[in-house]
């Protein structure tokens, strides 16, 4: 995070989507100067797309990880439970909403923007869970929900006159007909696509990260930064590889290693390259690191052709070494996590701790 030092008077809980914009450039036209917070971590933000929406929308942007907080959250069971797939989406709010708050004093802001639209999510905009957002949060004396202010209670800002009520809409469901027609009212014509924005939504994300919720005493970030990318692939007592499936796969896997890392390297053959991440204070044991090796090399048509033991280099904290494997040797590792299975288990979890 790069905090500006410029002043301003709210924050605005800004993801990118339409609703975002729209509740900031509202606040925006009535005069009111508005920095979008975009909070990002492995699951969710496009960091990348700041500079696009300043000069698009005219929205200064400031990028804030929270992607530790939020694994801790989840590691720990949200509170609020998770939606259809492994989506903890009412806790995901109050967190950004406390964040929010944290840094109202940094900016010199007095409250604090969402774009939430009354009915237009089932789980997360609900009459009854937006009450709830708001109090767990403990920012009701500083939240404004513009889109949908006309038809919930007056907030402090505008009972003391800052916010201007009567210039607030009264948006509600899940059409977007209101949305289009503010757009067009305050001149924004480059609509973003409804696509989902959030990976813990979708159920091939879901079953990615699963195991390693399971597997760690305490999940860390960057270990589901490792999760999205190439194959995921598993052995009994919690030996993880997540491999290439391309070459942009192969370079990205490399910019995420650590020096605890092991990773593997084909020789003298192309093939794809893999990262193992161990659990804290468990190194992986030589028969492990054979296997892994041979579930590298069986991933390399080349390899396979050439009938006999290939090497791969295996390297950690700076240290390389050369294990020779057969590709078609026998290995433990498997991506046999099925969405069925990941939600059962899930269920599971939940029932244990008595939810």
């Amino acid at each position: 995070m790069n905090m500006t030092t410029e002043s301003f008077d709210a924050l605005s809980l800004f993801s990118g989507g339409l609703d975002s914009i729209l509740a900031t450039k509202l606040l925006q036209s009535h005069g009111h100067r508005v920095l979008g917070l975009h909070f990002v971590s492995p699951f969710f933000g496009k960091p990348e797309k700041k500079d696009f929406w300043e000069s698009e929308y005219g929205i200064p942007v400031e990028v804030i990880d929270v992607g530790q907080e939020f694994v801790d959250l989840m590691a720990a069971f949200p509170p609020h439970g998770f939606g259809k797939v492994l989506n903890p989406c009412v806790d995901c709010k109050i967190l950004m909403l406390r964040r929010a708050k944290e840094l109202l004093p940094a900016y010199g802001a007095k409250f604090i923007i969402s774009g939430e639209v009354l009915g237009q999510r089932p789980m997360s905009q609900r009459a009854d869970t937006l009450n709830i957002i708001r109090n767990d949060a403990d920012v009701r004396d500083v939240l404004l929900r513009p889109l949908s202010a006309g038809v919930l209670q007056p907030t402090p800002m505008e009972e003391s006159g800052l916010v201007d009520r009567s210039k607030l809409p009264s948006l509600v469901g899940r059409g977007r007909k209101g949305q289009y027609d503010l757009a067009r009212a305050l001149g924004v014509t480059t609509i973003p696509t409804q696509a989902g924005g959030c990976r813990l939504g979708e159920r091939e994300s879901a079953r990615r990260y699963w195991p390693i919720l399971r597997a760690f005493p305490r999940p860390l970030a960057h270990y589901f930064d490792l999760a999205n990318v190439g194959r995921q692939l598993w052995r009994d007592g919690g030996h993880w590889l997540a491999m290439g499936r391309e070459h942009k796969d192969n370079e990205k896997l490399l910019k995420l290693v650590r020096p605890e890392h092991y990773v593997f390297v084909l020789k003298n053959f192309p093939g794809p390259h893999a990262v193992g991440c161990p659990v804290p204070d468990r190194d992986w044991p030589e028969d492990i690191l054979a296997e892994a090796a041979a579930c590298l090399a069986s991933f390399s048509p080349k390899a396979r052709r050439s009938g006999g033991e290939v090497e791969v280099a295996v390297t950690r904290f700076g240290q390389e070494r050369i294990v020779a494997v057969r590709p078609d040797a026998p290995h433990g590792f498997t991506d046999n996590a099925t969405w069925p299975a990941t939600r059962a288990q899930q269920k599971e979890w939940e029932k244990s701790l008595g939810r």
